[in-house]
């Protein structure tokens, strides 16, 4: 925090992510008012997601070749239209669920350029020698937003409806914009750009080329496919399951956060034992505690078994971000790390709509306990594969690596 850019940027991220937090549950809740559909919400989640396979890459490119702050200029202004708009149609009474589909596919590809490009964008702010404490910070910041905006959006939502709370977060961006005009350029730890073509192929190239990597990747776009759809399963499980209202859904969203919260500003006490290995024995553990919550008998036990779920998810992210930075070359990080966006979120389009088609064929805690074996078993595959190839190479320069595997 002592680095300026860093700074002002942190504060302004506190209020945007409790925003985005807001209107999470808030879109969540609206498809269920319109649709009363598990269906829905798991295809309305897949569009979300989906440009995610189309543009992230190429969000990583532009954050190797473009300058930074101006792409993010951009999409935060993208953003706020979006949710204004949306929240002055369901305001006026006028909001259809095609609409809901539109501002979902906007934010998609909106976030995925936004994402690997500031993402990508810590190294400039701090350095490389404090990028790991930036990114727990930042994890801890999301977090924070996550705790506390799924409260706001329970209490708001039954009072006001949900468009106000698409209007909070449409207005939330205007200080992530303001303090994005602030960044003094001079103080930014710059990296030379690419002044010839930026291939996409060479990233992946790159990646494949480092086993550490690649297993790293893999291992999270296993999780995010099948394990990470909280909104999803505290949703279902809050109103078919346990019969609640906005507001019981919401708290659920806080209970994850707390554990969430706590895991991401204990990270920086573990970064010495940060590794692939590290990533693979969260992923374990993450597993098995979704499937504990899975046959938890009550609201109350459901509820108290979620900071533990939000906890090993966050420490297993944190830690695959930071090793992924921080082991790649900086002259292709940007790639490097729409490859991982890509693969984060890219399974979520077509999962997302099968867990909620499963939710009611067989049941909520069903299909919990499913995704949960879903996610075990290939992780430990992946692991038995390659539990001999995982250190890190002596020289990670993009040169290097191509040529051994060349």
């Amino acid at each position: 925090l002592r680095h300026h850019n860093f700074r002002i940027l942190f504060r302004a991220n506190t209020v945007s992510n409790i925003g985005s937090w807001i209107q999470r549950v808030a879109q969540a809740w609206l498809v269920l008012e319109l649709t009363g559909s598990g269906t829905y919400l798991g295809i309305i989640a897949a569009l979300q997601f989906a440009p995610f396979l189309l543009v992230s890459m190429q969000g990583g490119a532009m954050a190797d070749r473009l300058d930074k702050r101006k792409v993010l200029l951009i999409t935060n202004v993208l953003f706020a239209l979006s949710s204004i708009i949306l929240g002055s149609l369901i305001v006026f009474d006028k909001v259809e669920l095609w609409h809901v589909m539109v501002l979902a596919l906007t934010l998609g590809l909106t976030d995925g350029i936004d994402k690997p490009v500031r993402q990508s964008y810590i190294s400039e702010l701090v350095g490389n020698k404090d990028m790991p404490n930036a990114i727990s910070l930042n994890s801890a910041n999301f977090n924070f937003g996550r705790l506390v905006g799924p409260a706001i959006a329970g209490l708001s939502i039954a009072v006001l409806g949900t468009g106000p709370a698409f209007l909070m977060n449409g207005f939330s961006y205007v200080f992530v914009i303001s303090a994005t005009f602030r960044i003094r350029k001079e103080e930014l730890h710059e990296i030379p750009k690419n002044t010839g073509p930026v291939k996409i192929r060479e990233g992946i190239q790159y990646v494949l080329a480092r086993p550490d990597i690649f297993v790293t990747m893999a291992t999270c776009s296993i999780l995010a496919t099948f394990g990470f759809n909280f909104e999803m399963f505290n949703a279902l499980m809050a109103t078919k399951e346990f019969n609640g209202g906005v507001a019981s859904f919401g708290l659920l969203g806080t209970a994850v956060a707390a554990g969430s919260l706590s895991a991401a500003l204990i990270s920086p006490s573990l970064e010495k034992y940060r590794s692939t290995r590290f990533v693979l024995v969260g992923s374990v553990i993450f597993c098995l505690t979704l499937l504990l919550i899975s046959v938890m008998p009550s609201y109350l036990t459901y509820a108290i078994a979620l900071p533990l779920l939000g906890a090993t998810a966050l420490t297993t992210v944190i830690a695959a971000n930071s090793i992924t930075q921080q082991n790649t070359d900086h002259e292709i990080r940007g790639r490097v790390m729409g490859i991982y966006q890509f693969v984060f979120l890219g399974g979520a389009p077509f999962s997302s709509p099968l867990i909620g088609w499963l939710s009611e064929e067989i049941g909520i805690r069903q299909t919990i306990a499913i995704c949960s074996i879903a996610t075990l078993i290939p992780i430990i595959v992946i692991w038995f594969l390659f539990r001999d190839k995982l250190a890190v190479p002596s020289d990670i320069s993009v040169a290097a690596v191509l040529r051994r595997d060349s």
